[in-house]
């Protein structure tokens, strides 16, 4: 609710003060706006490289895979899958951009060397290595991808919350206020000329 203010100096005064506070509380979440815009078009270039990324490792994955189920037939290439000795894994934590809380996830166990895949080197082609190798490249730039487009959710989050807020106050909060203001001073500026008046017509009597 707007609130109403009395026709008085003390009155004028405390909206100047929400003026000057209101002014710049707007000219600060534009900046804070504009940076967080210039980061997520940053962030988006990123995205924009994982992605593209990805497509071609999945499509070169899937084609070594292809390939190793030609040589090796689909229960060996299978028999290799569950042969692994670790699943990878993920810890996410957090990390601050400009006071906005993202996710930060690391990955491990992702890419390995033949000798930890666990099946026999001897036993299977090194198709089989190919193709478990370009499914590793895979995983790791999703994990990646998944990190910078939640990222980037919460930073389109926050831009929408600041613009609303300099939206607020640009066109409803700082123009009620000058618009008291103005109410304010016309209205002091008129006891003033009635003071004076009355002064005049009392010395005259």
């Amino acid at each position: 609710m707007v609130r109403e203010y009395k026709a008085t100096r003390s009155e004028l005064i405390e909206l100047k003060k929400q003026i000057k506070l209101s002014t710049t509380g707007h000219r600060l979440l534009k900046m804070k706006r504009d940076s967080l815009i210039a980061e997520f078009f940053k962030i988006l270039d990123k995205a924009k490289g994982i992605r593209s990324g990805i497509q071609d490792k999945y499509d070169r994955a899937m084609e070594r895979l292809s390939i190793a189920k030609a040589i090796e037939g689909t229960i060996g290439v299978k028999s290799a899958a569950f042969a692994a000795l670790e699943n990878p894994e993920m810890e996410l934590t957090t990390k601050n951009i400009m006071g906005i809380v993202v996710p930060e996830i690391q990955s491990r166990s992702v890419k390995k060397r033949i000798d930890e895949r666990g099946y026999g080197i001897i036993g299977t082609s090194s198709r089989i290595d190919e193709a478990a190798e370009a499914f590793e490249d895979l995983v790791e730039d999703i994990v990646i991808a998944a990190e910078i487009e939640t990222t980037m959710r919460r930073l389109l989050d926050e831009i929408e919350k600041t613009r609303r807020r300099v939206n607020a106050l640009e066109f409803r909060v700082i123009p009620n206020l000058e618009s008291q203001e103005a109410f304010i001073r016309l209205r002091l500026e008129d006891l003033e000329r009635e003071n004076i008046f009355r002064l005049k017509r009392f010395k005259e009597a």
